[in-house]
């Protein structure tokens, strides 16, 4: 019989691969994605002090007010405007991209596209 692939356990390996390479300091701190079926997050962690500088997700009331779906490529732009625009207002303006072992591709590049209009360099 064939064993089926836990596809979530294979992203995990690959996020720790990821992580052993990029690491967020406090002049560039990590943009780091979260993608669930239903929602995506985006967080800029300074790793140096192990804390959250700024978050942003769908599950935000004044996004998911104006948002029609929280799981398509707009809302994840909507999402990554949203946090380059709170970074921007923190003082952050450049951040190392750490997609959480997803491909580039879809929602999250849709949210990477979006910091990068908000203000964003990475």
């Amino acid at each position: 019989m064939f064993k089926q692939v836990d596809k979530n356990a294979v992203r995990k390996k690959k996020h720790y691969r990821i992580r052993n390479k990029i690491s967020g300091t406090p002049e560039r701190p990590r943009l780091c994605v979260y993608r669930s079926n239903k929602h995506i997050y985006a967080q800029i962690i300074d790793d140096v002090k192990g804390v959250t500088l700024v978050a942003a997700s769908t599950l935000e009331a004044p996004l998911k007010a104006e948002l029609s779906a929280t799981c398509n490529k707009e809302a994840a732009k909507r999402v990554g405007q949203l946090i380059g625009e709170k970074a921007i207002a923190k003082g952050i303006k450049s951040v190392v991209f750490d997609r959480g072992g997803y491909l580039y591709h879809g929602r999250v590049a849709s949210l990477a596209e979006g910091a990068r209009e908000a203000g964003l360099e990475f």
